[in-house]
């Protein structure tokens, strides 16, 4: 099965040896994104709202490579460091999203220093 890696700019820089996103047999896979900035590497706020949206426009950024949005997304994986956040995290996550929503898994994790990462597999336009 060939894969294709790729980076997109404007999305923060991977802290190890991975792509931001893998094409491979009509997907693309996004590496997990916190909410870091693309200019200077730091997480940008203490609440879960806000670092939910900006995983979220990293990960938008990541999709347009290849002309997708988030409309185009089948499955999203999320780790949040409390799940007692989910509530928060559910609101801002919804406004990225539309029905049919893309299936979900959401997970409690010992995140560093940050309360949420994402990553999502979009399905490639066929034909």
């Amino acid at each position: 099965m060939p894969k294709t890696g790729f980076y997109a700019e404007g999305a923060p820089a991977p802290a190890g040896p991975y792509s931001h996103g893998v094409v491979a047999n009509g997907f693309l896979y996004t590496a997990g994104f916190g909410p870091q900035d693309a200019e200077n590497g730091n997480a940008i706020a203490d609440n879960v709202a806000d670092q939910t949206r900006q995983v979220l426009r990293n990960i938008q950024k990541v999709l347009a490579v290849h002309g997708l949005t988030t409309d185009d997304v089948v499955k999203s994986t999320v780790h949040l460091q409390d799940l007692s956040d989910f509530a928060e995290f559910n609101a801002a996550y919804e406004e990225f999203f539309s029905a049919p929503y893309p299936v979900r898994t959401t997970v409690g994790s010992q995140l560093a220093n940050i309360l949420v990462e994402i990553d999502v597999v979009a399905a490639l336009p066929q034909g």
